[in-house]
């Protein structure tokens, strides 16, 4: 089956994310820049809003949001070995890294391109919507299209009260995954699995590609530019396999650690939140994409952020899978989060199921 179309940008987090797993898949597909004439015939008609990337099907089927995109290729595309990981702790483990990937990665990802890269970031804005123009309309154009992004700050936690930890954080985290790739080529072992692809988005779009964070990456972490230039490459290296026995590498470990002291406090200030619109709320009903005001902290740095409710959706396929384990596997489950800070996890429940629906994040 032939002709998929991904509509994206270089530039872009989440198109990374998307072109990292369609080219590990070895789909026949074509990625096309969503310039304004894209945005206007295509994107907005098909989805409601400005947002990459998308992606059209053989049949002419559009779909967006990345892990309905991998999703729906699965499907039409059964090759072995699935994007998922068959094992159900290693699922469970990708899932949890999905959501920190795409919905906690963002922190840094977005502080580093528009704390340190904005004049940079603007270009390629512009360069990418408006390939004819001149450099000097394109930065303008690039300073308009930009705002809203560099407006997301304050929305994310990014603040002069926030800053030091996060880069701290980020730091930390890059020798985390530096020692996890001395021992295996990918996240679950010997071939990229769900996980590394959205590691992917922000590491390659954001955190390698912005000159400065680029910088930094490929100084303090050698290793993770070398994964990123991996995965940029189609992923084919390694053996081809996951970790035998449904194994979770111990190298994971201090990575799900920041995870669940970090972004777990944030969640279940966010799930309070969603608790009480849902109760006013019903089936069907769009989930607002911020539902309130909440506090992070980040090596010990506090601040305000807005409660972005779409981390909620990424939660609930992690916890998922997690209520669907058997006895024995939940039972090492169980283990793995005590181990990691996560015991809230075990008891953790969305007040209201979520679906997707055209697009957006409703009630079920």
């Amino acid at each position: 089956m032939t002709g998929y179309t991904l509509y994206g940008a270089e530039v872009s987090y989440f198109t990374g994310k998307a072109r990292a797993y369609l080219d590990w898949r070895g789909v026949d597909y074509e990625e096309k820049t969503a310039t304004q004439d894209v945005y206007k015939q295509i994107i907005l008609p098909n989805v409601g809003w400005p947002v990459i990337p998308v992606a059209t099907m053989p049949d002419g089927t559009v779909v967006q949001d990345t892990a309905d995109i991998m999703a729906e290729v699965e499907r039409r595309e059964p090759n072995d070995p699935p994007a998922w990981p068959e094992a159900p702790l290693q699922r469970f483990v990708a899932e949890l890294l999905h959501l920190y990937g795409d919905e906690w990665l963002v922190i840094p990802a977005m502080h580093y391109r528009w704390t340190y890269n904005e004049d940079w970031a603007y270009a390629e804005f512009g360069a990418l919507s408006a390939p004819d123009l001149s450099p000097e309309e394109q930065y303008q154009l690039g300073k308009k299209n930009g705002a809203r992004f560099k407006g997301a700050l304050p929305v994310l936690g990014v603040s002069e009260t926030t800053i030091p930890g996060i880069e701290r954080s980020y730091e930390a985290f890059l020798t985390d995954v530096s020692r996890h790739l001395e021992e295996y080529p990918y996240l679950l072992g010997g071939r990229p699995c769900l996980a590394d692809f959205a590691f992917y988005g922000p590491l390659y779009a954001h955190l390698y590609r912005d000159p400065t964070s680029g910088e930094l990456m490929k100084r303090v972490a050698p290793k993770v530019a070398q994964w990123v230039e991996r995965m940029q490459a189609g992923g084919k290296e390694g053996d081809g396999r996951l970790l035998a026995d449904d194994t979770i590498p111990e190298t994971l470990k201090p990575i799900l650690s920041r995870l669940m002291r970090e972004a777990l406090p944030a969640l279940a200030q966010i799930n309070d939140l969603f608790a009480s619109w849902a109760a006013q709320a019903g089936p069907g009903a769009r989930v607002p994409r911020a539902l309130g005001d909440i506090t992070i902290e980040i090596e010990g740095h506090e601040g305000p952020a807005k409660a972005r409710s779409f981390p909620l959706w990424r939660l609930q396929a992690a916890l998922d899978v997690y209520e669907a384990m058997d006895a024995d596997t939940k039972a090492r489950a169980d283990a793995l989060l005590e181990r990691v800070g996560g015991q809230a996890l075990k008891d953790f429940r969305l007040p209201a199921r979520l679906k997707r629906e055209n697009c957006q994040v409703v009630l079920a």
